[in-house]
């Protein structure tokens, strides 16, 4: 169930995305669902092995490089996704930005709904 909820809530920020940045189109709720399993497969699959080959680069840039790596792993997976588009580098950097924002919001709340949003 807790499983559920989470890619619920992730297909939320992501369905959410495209009000907040310019350059990004999500075209409905389900294309959001498939779209947060893509992200899930390519972090999972290109993500942590370029995380572990660029780890001296993030150190030395004291992990902005991240920043940079999670926009490519965004625009990457919105080319598996019909419905899905990011129209360049800058709309992909905010928007994996607030994405991970938009996540910690929504599951916060969710699954901590009396505590502070910073708890």
């Amino acid at each position: 169930m807790h499983l559920l909820i989470n890619w619920m809530l992730s297909a939320l920020a992501l369905w959410l995305l495209p009000r907040i940045i310019a350059g990004i189109e999500v075209r409905s709720y389900g294309t959001a669902l498939i779209g947060t399993v893509v992200i899930a497969i390519v972090n999972t699959l290109v993500g942590w092995p370029l995380k572990i080959l660029t780890f001296p680069l993030t150190l030395v840039t004291l992990g902005l490089f991240w920043l940079v790596l999670n926009a490519f792993l965004l625009k990457l997976a919105s080319a598996f996704v019909p419905g899905f588009s990011i129209r360049g580098f800058l709309p992909a950097f905010f928007g994996s930005i607030v994405f991970t924002v938009f996540q910690y919001i929504l599951h916060h709340l969710a699954f901590y709904p009396h505590a502070g949003l910073f708890y």
